[in-house]
């Protein structure tokens, strides 16, 4: 084992509820679920999702890619284990993000990603999404037909005008079809649908209809 979950956390400071210690661990779950359906390297997953948001806190007030720093700070310390095992975790840090140009180029890289995106959507999804709106002090809901011209691209957490129901719309919603491989997919399924079926009603209770 190159990391362990209480050593792993030593290297987290605070951060929001969406993507504090907790979300590691839930990740870190999916990830070994995951890469022993899919036989990935369970060592290299192991270790790259308990590191995948290191340096995330410190990315995000310096405006830089958290993936990134965190594949660096990744290396730094695992840097007592065998090279190529350190870089194979360092690889699948850099490439875990929904918005990178490239696709994940290994197998672990693939489930680390997959993981991630996983404890995006579904239930915690939603909780995730309103734990943010709280912190950025965005409204509950805004008009469907509103945010359906949106990409992620168009994506500003930092602005009280962007609700979880855009959030929904521009990310969230698209997660499903990004995932890689055969298990996280199977596993999507359903929380995609509790998201959808949890927005839809959202919609009309807003309209008064339920």
């Amino acid at each position: 084992m190159l990391i362990t979950p209480d050593e792993a956390r030593k290297w987290y400071g605070e951060d929001d509820s969406a993507h504090d210690f907790d979300h590691v661990l839930r990740v870190h779950a999916l990830a070994l679920r995951i890469a022993a359906a899919e036989g990935a390297d369970v060592e290299i997953v192991s270790a790259a999702a308990l590191l995948h948001d290191v340096a995330r806190a410190e990315a995000d007030r310096l405006g830089l890619c958290h993936a990134e720093m965190g594949a660096a700070r990744a290396r730094e310390i695992l840097r007592d284990h065998p090279a190529h095992k350190v870089e194979a975790v360092a690889v699948a840090i850099a490439s875990h993000r929904f918005r990178n140009a490239a696709e994940p180029p290994t197998l672990e890289a693939k489930v680390l990603y997959d993981a991630d995106k996983l404890d995006a959507i579904g239930a915690i999804g939603i909780a995730r999404a309103y734990a943010i709106a709280g912190k950025w002090n965005q409204r509950l809901w805004s008009p469907w037909a509103e945010a359906a011209h949106l990409d992620a691209g168009a994506r500003d957490l930092h602005n009280a005008d962007h609700t979880p129901v855009r959030e929904f719309q521009v990310k969230l919603s698209k997660l499903r079809d990004s995932l890689y491989t055969p298990t996280a997919r199977a596993i999507a399924e359903s929380r995609h649908r509790y998201m959808a079926d949890f927005f839809a009603r959202l919609e009309k209770e807003v309209a008064g209809e339920l």
